[in-house]
């Protein structure tokens, strides 16, 4: 579903979300796109268990403990950071997690930069013996191909496909499907301009370019302004953002609207990518540091 935002920019320039976030309860946006065909992979291969990676408030974590259980399979999240092992019933991505049936597997910091080693799988299914390996954030090609189902044939009337990127899959998926006429911008949630070479191995077009300045201090970071724009936009439209991806990327669409970036009477696709489930966390932050918090009803 495509929503056109309330609000009038200069311009002629009209802007709507994609709400993606609608897709599932709790496998949402870009996660569900995702997992679509590597779950059918880890059937086809007869796989009962699947293992995957990350953070204390990981989207990604979150959506695989559910799918796993509502498709009959085993998970296993291999967590960075040993100390969260007594922090389950404090951090609501965990408990949720391991509610759905999830075994946490908690490493250092040291050992999870190395879950790309040979070695170190060989060491978890040693451990864990046979699993379907689904990749930290879920990006893989069977990913990019799921990805590259959110755009539809009534995107077509868009200049502009604005997406927030954090391991390059989504962004890769949407650049393969837009056509000629339409751009691509990549809104990064982390520093640099580093994912370029990544998106570079999946991506067949050329029509894309990464916004990198709107990542508000790196991945997970924060400030009162954007935490206010998120409260405004959903008073405004209805409709939440995450402070880690899609809030970071609309806080940049619209300020470059007001910088007239977009060529007057451009029509901008926002993606939203779901995410929701980390607003909880990321409060719980802001209420330790005595910072305003996110006030959304989701």
């Amino acid at each position: 579903m495509n929503q056109q935002l309330t609000i009038l920019f200069p311009n002629s320039i009209s802007v709507h979300i994609k709400r993606e976030d609608l897709i599932h309860p709790f496998v949402s946006g870009n996660k569900f796109r995702k997992l679509k065909y590597n779950l059918l992979q880890a059937k086809e291969e007869n796989q009962e268990t699947l293992l995957t990676f990350g953070g204390a408030f990981s989207n990604h974590i979150a959506a695989v403990a559910f799918a796993g259980k509502e498709k009959g399979f085993k998970t296993i999240g291999i967590i960075r950071g040993d100390e969260l092992r007594t922090k389950i019933l404090e951090n609501p991505t965990l408990l949720f997690a391991q509610n759905c049936g999830m075994q946490l597997e908690f490493i250092s910091r040291e050992a999870y930069r190395l879950k790309n080693e040979i070695s170190f799988l060989e060491n978890l299914k040693q451990k864990f013996g046979s699993f379907y390996l689904i990749p930290e954030g879920g990006t893989n090609a069977l990913a990019i191909k799921g990805c590259q189902e959110i755009l539809t044939q009534k995107d077509a009337e868009f200049d502009y496909i604005c997406c927030p990127i954090g391991t390059g899959g989504t962004i890769s998926g949407i650049i393969n499907s837009v056509l000629p006429h339409q751009k691509v911008l990549g809104f990064p949630a982390l520093k640099g301009d580093f994912l370029k070479a990544e998106i570079c191995n999946f991506a067949q077009n050329e029509n894309w370019e990464l916004i990198t300045d709107y990542h508000f201090g790196g991945y997970g970071k924060v400030n009162n302004e954007l935490i206010g724009f998120i409260n405004q936009f959903y008073e405004d439209n209805q409709i939440p953002l995450d402070p880690i991806y899609t809030g970071k990327m609309v806080f940049g669409v619209i300020d470059l609207i007001h910088k007239n970036y977009f060529p007057a009477q451009s029509k901008i696709l926002l993606i939203h990518t779901g995410g929701i489930q980390g607003i909880q966390g990321m409060n719980m932050k802001l209420r330790n540091k005595q910072l305003p918090t996110i006030n959304v009803n989701v």
